[in-house]
């Protein structure tokens, strides 16, 4: 069935609501967003799903999220844990509210209670209601820092971190299955409640999430000494972090915490930015304007579904806002929390830093002057939640410390994904510490960067929409496998991953080992003089991702070395497309 045949379905459809079918009418002239709509089904992936919201079977609407999660249901009854329950949370976009719904109805219809939040939340906490809660799984409804025309869904396995093998596997075979909406159950939500198949869940999962992070405050006495001092500028950007990350500060000891107000309230079309990413700079306007009105010492922002954390920190000497990467921040916390713990009580023999293949080589070297593992994982912060639930079962391994460069960590294992209110939390209190030693944060990274050296990692995305996309992505994958570049920039290519043949080939030699991870279309190639170049497609947006790292002398020359393998990258795109 093509495109075309699809749409006239839709349209015929007795299972198909009017608004949907008055929405499809509306564009029958125009044949691109009708192919684009329908010529494929939206792919239910390893991260769930996520797309564009609208009628149409390449689209984010009750009839997609429905199928997606009668073919969840369907696996957890195939490994029995309907007993348990999923839980659901949502977060401030368009028909997250609505898709939760749908969602906890058709587990309903199928003899699956769900636990559903009263009110949206962020991504971790929904991680952790999983762990608290016993469940099966979890079910999130978040795009996370996508455009406001986005939506998404996550699912999340029993551990509390998003599904990985063999259940990402067996929930995509489940959904494959269903090719007919009509199969999908629903049940209506006074009868689910009346069964107690319904369950809203609020500050029973609130309090002791809150109270699970006050528990990794280190140096409690640092806040009590110059919490009241530290001056904080806080924005949601629109989405769910705003009551937690000010409750949180507050029952620490934060008094001066200034809320950026135009990005305070949960707003679905993201007013102030043209997309809500903590990433981007035009995400700090607001905040870094108001930061200078009140001389705030750091100025914080975490994207929508308040996983990851974007910073900005003052330079004490010349006053100036200077941005931390993800890379940045996540090391200056793990750092931190690593360091001190060693000094008030050591650390384990077995202590481990897990960080993503595309994050920065400055966590090798903090792992390396601890003395403890570095471990490094594909991209995407669960298989970070996978490696935490392998040291449990064995009993081999203790966590630390994870990040990833896409501006996430996760300071404890209370939860099994990045949490961007506890980052929040770890940071202030950084602050705090560095505070009564007379230092700022920005002083603390200058520090970070004469111990360990001057790494700076960056990344080039390259939007890639639609069929054609899709195609171009496949070519230039196929292109860098067939003729592996030797060169990149000034440095020589020591080393080739390729993590989908699950091979690491020395150039000089033609050695071949193992890369000892999970297959993924991912190629990294180990540069000289501690330089790095990793190319994937993304999992989430229509882009394909060149992330690079350099190591300088000083900032000065990490800079300069940063923009000519900028520009090295940038040509390199450039040939292959």
């Amino acid at each position: 069935m093509d495109y075309k045949e699809r749409y006239q379905q839709w349209l015929d459809s007795g299972d198909i609501d009017a608004a949907s079918k008055d929405e499809l009418r509306a564009i029958a002239g125009d044949e691109k967003e009708i192919q684009d709509r329908f010529y494929t089904e939206l792919e239910f992936g390893t991260a769930g799903l996520r797309g564009v919201i609208g009628a149409g079977t390449n689209r984010m609407n009750e009839y997609t999220v429905r199928k997606a999660t009668q073919g969840l249901a369907n696996y957890i009854l195939k490994v029995g844990g309907s007993s348990r329950g999923v839980a659901i949370a949502y977060d401030s976009r368009h028909m997250s509210p609505e898709f939760a719904d749908v969602a906890a109805l058709c587990l309903a219809a199928n003899g699956i209670k769900a636990y559903v939040f009263e009110s949206l939340r962020p991504t971790p906490e929904l991680s952790y209601a999983v762990r608290r809660l016993g469940a099966i799984a979890g079910i999130n409804i978040t795009a996370s820092h996508n455009p406001p025309e986005y939506n998404g869904y996550k699912v999340y396995w029993e551990d509390g971190a998003q599904i990985t093998p063999p259940h990402d596997g067996g929930i995509m075979e489940e959904v494959k299955k269903i090719t007919d909406y009509a199969v999908c159950k629903k049940m209506d939500k006074a009868e689910a409640e009346a069964k107690g198949l319904y369950r809203v869940i609020g500050a029973d999962i609130d309090d002791p999430y809150i109270a699970e992070l006050k528990k990794l405050v280190v140096h409690q006495d640092a806040i009590d000494a110059v919490g009241k001092d530290l001056k904080v500028v806080y924005s949601p950007l629109h989405g769910t972090g705003n009551i937690p990350v000010r409750r949180v500060l507050k029952e620490l000891g934060f008094t001066q915490v200034y809320v950026v107000p135009e990005q305070e309230k949960p707003d679905g079309d993201f007013p102030t930015v043209s997309y809500p990413n903590p990433e981007a700079a035009e995400a700090f306007a607001l905040g870094l304007a108001l930061a200078k009105e009140v001389d705030a010492d750091l100025v914080l922002a975490t994207d929508p579904d308040a996983d990851r954390l974007g910073v900005y920190v003052k330079d004490g000497s010349m006053g100036e806002y200077h941005c931390l990467t993800g890379n940045m921040s996540g090391c200056l916390i793990g750092d931190y929390l690593i360091g001190q713990k060693k000094e008030r009580e050591g650390l384990p023999s077995d202590g481990a830093f897990i960080r993503s293949i595309v994050s920065t080589n400055m966590a090798d070297a903090i792992a390396g002057y601890y003395g403890i593992e570095l471990v490094e994982v594909l991209t995407g912060f669960k298989f970070i939640g996978q490696k935490i639930l392998e040291f449990e079962k064995t009993g081999k391994g203790t966590y630390l410390f994870g990040m990833e460069e896409s501006y996430g960590c996760l300071p404890g294992t209370y939860a099994r994904d990045k949490d961007a209110v506890a980052a929040t939390m770890a940071l202030c209190e950084a602050a705090a510490y560095y505070k009564t030693k007379g230092m700022t944060l920005w002083d603390a990274m200058i520090g970070m960067y004469e111990r360990y050296g001057y790494y700076k990692d960056s990344i080039l995305s390259v939007t890639l929409k639609g069929m054609e996309g899709i195609a171009k992505i496949g070519a230039v994958m196929q292109a860098l496998r067939q003729k592996p570049p030797e060169k990149i920039g000034a440095y020589r290519v020591t080393a080739v991953r390729d993590y989908q043949k699950d091979t690491i080939t020395e150039t000089a030699s033609g050695e071949v080992r193992p890369t000892g991870l999970p297959a993924s279309n991912v190629l990294y190639y180990e540069l000289t003089d501690d330089a790095w170049v990793c190319v994937r497609p993304s999992g989430t947006e229509p882009k394909i991702k060149f992330y690079f790292g350099i190591r300088g002398a000083s900032l000065e020359d990490a800079d300069a070395k940063e923009e000519e393998m900028r520009g090295a990258v940038d040509a390199l795109v450039q040939e292959l497309l």
